[in-house]
């Protein structure tokens, strides 16, 4: 099953994020008319997230928030760790100014 994840399409995620969101407003007892107004966006907006027809990150991460579920998004973009060594590295591929290479000129033949 887990293998399926990687080849779902993105109108499949939409899909399946749209069914946890309305999942979780019906369980808390929210119509979409206050999800709208909590997260601040249109009931159009919350609409078509459910729906799976499409939607802004803005209108996710408003949605979330209201919903008190911004583990999700925290779960989607962990934190990422480099290492002292990495980010001494990083520093040390300064690139060198180029040189045009020059060529070695002919003697003139004497006429």
């Amino acid at each position: 099953m887990d293998a399926d994840r990687n080849y779902r399409t993105v109108d499949q995620w939409e899909a399946i994020l749209g069914d946890q969101v309305r999942r979780v407003r019906i369980a808390r007892s929210m119509d979409q008319a206050r999800l709208a107004e909590l997260a601040d966006v249109s009931v159009g907006a919350v609409s078509n997230l459910e729906r799976g027809k499409g939607s802004s990150l803005r209108t996710l991460i408003g949605v979330l928030r209201a919903l008190g579920r911004t583990d999700w998004v925290e779960s989607l973009a962990p934190a990422v760790g480099v290492s002292p060594m990495q980010l001494l590295r990083s520093k040390q591929k300064t690139p060198r100014p180029r040189v045009r290479a020059s060529r070695k000129r002919k003697p003139e033949a004497a006429p």
